[in-house]
């Protein structure tokens, strides 16, 4: 099933450029965006056309999207530990200061609102938070005081409330924000997400709220706004216990996101690690077919209408096939990204459907009653929270793997760790790439013979490839090359070379080929984009939407420039120089290409933490074992020439316990540019 609905997005947060200034990298990458997006529009739904098609797979996928968000496997339940530090009376209206431990040390602070007259069980309410700060001199009290009124029009009609603060507006400030500024890429190689933590804390906080025993643990609704849209789509979609939703402002589909380039104005906690290459039509599909109200406004520049509308068709063919398509609405009004009163009333009225089973006129407004200071669960924050650093432990990284004690051992080790790596961090690249590489222009040095040539690794992407053929071996084939992976600082060097048509080629062991090839991959060089910071940012974060990185493409990159030279000139291996992130692109590029011989690597990381970054890829390894299967391949081992000791230790120590043929030794000794 597949629907396009065509309109111009009302605001394009990050535009790549306009079409005048638009650099030549910036086109290609616009490109590519473009039709990356169209490959997996609608994914996994299109094609679903019978209810036991979507049943048969619905499991799989739910499964998938607790993955993505860092719940695979799923964290133990403990003790909720529930704390009410304080209780207000107002309005016939009753708020609990709580919190809770939704796993030990990660603290959830929350107002419980209920009538102060209860009479039997009572339908729920689960009330996520956007990104509302309130702060006063110093002191978070939490953006659940930002919300207040929604958790207040909730008990004054009959539900019990509970409006939880979020990971990073909470009382206790935990982060929100680790790609988008940029100062923490490793959550890529980590398989992290700020929204799997809200999902998990929603997850208890439906523990809590059927514990009581003023809740029907039968009725249990979500419903919040912006980034608290987000979360009610999240676990709505993971948990079978939300019976009805209304997540507003809080969804688009990738060609928003992505091509639009609303990523830019979201932070990390909108997004699951997409490894799976997944549209947002996922999520209301998942709900299905529990009644769902999609809330937008007409004129979000976050939330384009256009998308939201894209997201809504695609998920009514997943009700019509349940055949509950009155389950779900879609309701817009106007105005741009804001909570406003009209918005609110839809919300209720929807809830009081699905959960008290009754529609009466919604007369009053919502309105916030409590000061501030009033709603304060902490008076002083507790030492063990791990709220702060709760990225560093929710996705637990791989320990370092041990050295195997056989050979068969060995193979098996490597063949699980690249089965996981073509799953989990490079599914994103394309089944086959682009054949032939197209000669331009050639010059002379004193020695070479130039040529500057382009090449395509997959559909949408051309690259420069720069040639140097030693004179003496002009006219015939050469029988042995490298290929030199460059970053911008290495083009700039090489490509000057080329355009004089002089100089000393930068690399020590020139002599020994008759071919010296020169590679910057996409990003680099002649198919560079718009390097200001922020752009630079989100686009990489564009990628990952795509169930790619930027670093993954690149190794990709490399591995098609080794295949079509050597494919070109009919040789078995071209050995590969790199430095810095570019080594370690090269070390994983050779691991899953067996025309690349030989390695010089040049400073290389030694932890994924440095970099480079692939989705997932420390959940399972570090680059120690990337080196070791690079070096190690039981039918073509190779030499590795670098500096970086603690990166070939473990190689060294593989070698010698498997005794890979030939004998060929991993060498560590300072290798230098001129």
């Amino acid at each position: 099933m597949r629907f396009v609905l065509a309109a111009a997005v009302c605001l394009l947060i990050t535009p790549l450029a306009s079409a005048e200034e638009a650099s030549p990298g910036d086109q290609q990458v616009h490109q590519y965006f473009q039709a990356e997006t169209a490959s997996i529009t609608n994914a996994p739904l299109d094609g679903i056309d019978s209810l036991e098609a979507w049943e048969a797979k619905r499991g799989e996928y739910q499964q998938k999207l607790r993955e993505m968000l860092g719940l695979d496997p799923w964290p133990e339940k403990t003790d909720l530990k529930v704390t009410t530090t304080g209780t207000i009376e107002r309005d016939g209206i009753v708020v609990e200061n709580i919190h809770f431990q939704s796993m030990p040390g990660l603290y959830v602070t929350g107002n419980l609102y209920r009538p102060a007259k209860v009479d039997g069980k009572l339908p729920a309410v689960l009330y996520v938070c956007g990104h509302g700060r309130v702060k006063k001199d110093g002191i978070s009290y939490g953006n659940k005081t930002h919300y207040q009124h929604h958790g207040a029009w909730f008990a004054r009609h009959g539900f019990v409330c509970l409006t939880i603060d979020s990971l990073q507006l909470g009382e206790i400030e935990g982060k929100h924000k680790g790609l988008h500024n940029d100062k923490y890429q490793w959550w890529t190689n980590r398989g992290y997400t700020p929204a799997g933590v809200e999902a998990w804390n929603c997850v208890r906080a439906i523990d809590l709220l059927q514990s009581r025993d003023d809740v029907d643990p039968e009725k249990i609704g979500v419903t919040g706004r912006s980034g608290g849209g987000a979360y009610s789509w999240y676990i709505a979609a993971i948990d079978e216990r939300i019976k009805a939703a209304v997540p507003v402002a809080g969804i688009t589909d990738l060609e928003d996101h992505v091509v639009g380039g609303v990523v830019s104005g979201h932070c990390d906690c909108m997004y699951w690690v997409n490894t799976y290459g997944f549209d947002y039509g996922l999520l209301p599909a998942m709900i299905a077919p529990r009644p769902l109200m999609i809330a937008n406004t007409d004129a979000d520049p976050i939330f384009p209408l256009v998308g939201v509308a894209r997201t809504h068709l695609a998920a009514r063919e997943i009700y019509k096939l349940y055949g509950k398509a009155p389950n779900l609405a879609l309701t817009i009004l106007p105005g741009g990204h804001a909570d406003t009163q009209p918005l609110r009333i839809p919300a209720f009225y929807w809830l009081r459907k699905h959960l008290q089973g009754k529609t009466p006129p919604i007369t009053d407004v919502a309105l916030p009653k409590f000061e501030v200071e009033e709603l304060k669960v902490f008076e002083t924050l507790p030492e063990d929270e791990i709220n702060t650093k709760i990225e560093e432990t929710f996705v637990a990284a791989a320990e370092p793997a041990q050295v195997p004690a056989t050979r068969a051992e060995w193979e098996q080790m490597t063949g699980q760790w690249k089965q996981l790596l073509v799953e989990k961090s490079f599914g994103g690249w394309p089944k086959s790439g682009e054949s032939g590489i197209r000669s331009g222009e050639k010059s002379e040095t004193k020695n070479w013979q130039v040529s500057s040539s382009e090449f395509s690794p997959q559909k949408n992407i051309s690259l420069p490839l720069l040639s140097f053929h030693a004179k003496g071996s002009a006219g015939s084939a050469p029988q042995n090359g490298k290929l030199v992976v460059v970053d911008d600082a290495g083009w700039k060097k090489w490509s000057a070379i080329a355009e004089a048509a002089e100089g000393t080629l930068p690399i020590e062991d020139a002599d020994k080929y008759d071919a010296i090839y020169v590679l910057p991959p996409r990003g680099i060089g002649p198919t560079q984009w718009n390097q200001e910071t922020t752009p630079e940012i989100h686009l990489r974060r564009r990628f990952l939407l795509l169930g790619q990185s930027h670093d993954a493409m690149q190794v990709w990159d490399i591995r098609r420039a080794a295949e079509e030279i050597t494919r070109s000139t009919s040789t078995e291996h071209i050995d590969v120089e790199a430095s810095g992130e570019m080594a370690a692109l090269a070390i994983y590029a050779a691991i899953f290409e067996p025309s690349i011989g030989d390695l010089t690597l040049h400073e290389p990381p030694a932890d994924h933490r440095e970099g480079p970054y692939f989705m997932n890829v420390s959940r399972f390894m570090n680059l120690p074992e990337a080196a070791a299967m690079a070096a190690n391949d039981l039918d073509a081992p190779r030499v590795i020439h670098t500096d970086n000791e603690a990166l070939m230790d473990y190689a060294n120590r593989v070698r010698e316990k498997v005794n890979v043929p030939v004998g060929l030794p991993v060498e560590t000794q300072p290798v230098r540019l001129k």
